[in-house]
């Protein structure tokens, strides 16, 4: 069994306190909410303290600034840093320099394509915190996809319906060739991923599937 020690509790308060202004896509819900889902994911599939604190801080480079990776490396150490970085597919200040609909999903493009060749050689400890970063957020998809916001869950998102798809299910495979080497409950893990990335494909209308080569 993991035990979670004060790190853990300084790691929750250091997300709550980065992402203070940030909220789930097109929701009013606190971001820091998305983060303690992806940490009890990593718990749940066997994680260390340092996968579910990274996991607590996998976005904060992304979305707040790379001047936390110091701060974050100082406070919690070389392992925590190393997976946040792995899990990290360009810093806030990279995003901003993309002003129109084109360069943003241009820059997408680069970024994922990027991730993907990355996620190839990336250690196990941090495959792990990124799988349950994706599967969170393919169930959060899939939720709004049974819900109100319906196909419209996508106008949200850069790539819009078939480019979101495309990248889950390049994802999808990438986790089920990597994972399935290893621990039976990381095998769940992608698998689980891939089921998730099946449903959201039919209940977008869009049967067939096509990864981002």
């Amino acid at each position: 069994m993991t035990i979670l020690t004060p790190r853990f509790t300084s790691a929750v308060d250091y997300a709550r306190e980065a992402h203070t202004q940030h909220a789930r896509k097109g929701t009013s819900i606190p971001y820091l909410s998305h983060l303690l889902g992806v940490a009890s994911l990593v718990l749940e599939y066997g994680g260390t303290e340092d996968q579910a604190i990274a996991a607590l801080l996998h976005d904060v480079l992304e979305d707040c600034g790379d001047e936390h990776e110091v701060p974050i490396r100082d406070q919690f150490g070389d392992a925590v840093i190393a997976i946040v970085l792995d899990c990290t597919d360009g810093t806030a200040g990279e995003k901003s320099s993309a002003t129109t609909q084109q360069a943003k999903y241009t820059d997408w493009q680069r970024r994922k394509h990027a991730y993907l060749a990355h996620l190839a050689e990336t250690p196990v400890s941090s495959l792990l915190v990124s799988a349950c970063d994706k599967l969170h957020n393919a169930r959060a998809i899939l939720t709004d996809l049974q819900g109100d916001a319906g196909i419209g869950v996508f106008d949200r998102f850069t790539a819009r319906r078939d480019g979101t798809l495309q990248y889950y299910e390049s994802l999808s495979r990438v986790f089920l060739k990597r994972l399935a080497l290893h621990h039976p409950r990381l095998h769940e893990l992608a698998r689980e991923l891939d089921r998730t990335v099946n449903e959201m494909h039919m209940l977008a209308g869009v049967p067939s599937r096509h990864p981002l080569d």
